[in-house]
């Protein structure tokens, strides 16, 4: 890796972290408390979007920086563990599952789903349609 991918990369992880700070603080305040409604948006978003750049067929060096750069940065699923722990812990079971496992489901459809729509867009069609 050069210097200034290096660069590029640590600046778009750091505005893509940033992004996730302001996404959560201004989501927090409309959505209802109790659930980390604003981080699973976060997350949610960023896999489609991840999933979108991959199947447009980015150059490898502009997908790295924009995928593993603001995109890493971006989504946080060490915060999901960290909330789904502390819903656990505070008897909410339910809710914790519910955390857990929408996350995954949700951001692995939407991944797939941003990749198929790149892919359609890029004109390279879905795999399964040949």
């Amino acid at each position: 890796m050069n210097t200034l991918m290096f660069l590029l990369l640590a600046l778009c992880g750091g505005v893509g972290a940033s992004l996730r700070w302001l996404a959560d603080v201004v989501l927090s305040r409309v959505l209802p408390a109790g659930f980390p409604w604003a981080i699973l948006i976060v997350n949610a978003s960023g896999s489609l979007t991840l999933g979108l750049l991959t199947g447009l067929s980015l150059d490898s060096t502009w997908l790295a920086i924009m995928g593993t750069g603001l995109l890493g940065g971006y989504t946080t699923f060490s915060t999901v563990a960290v909330d789904t722990q502390m819903l656990a812990q505070s008897g909410r079971t339910e809710a914790a599952w519910g955390n857990a496992l929408g996350t995954l489901v949700l951001c692995v459809a939407l991944a797939a789903g941003g990749l198929a729509l790149g892919m359609v867009l890029s004109g390279a069609g879905l795999p399964l349609a040949h």
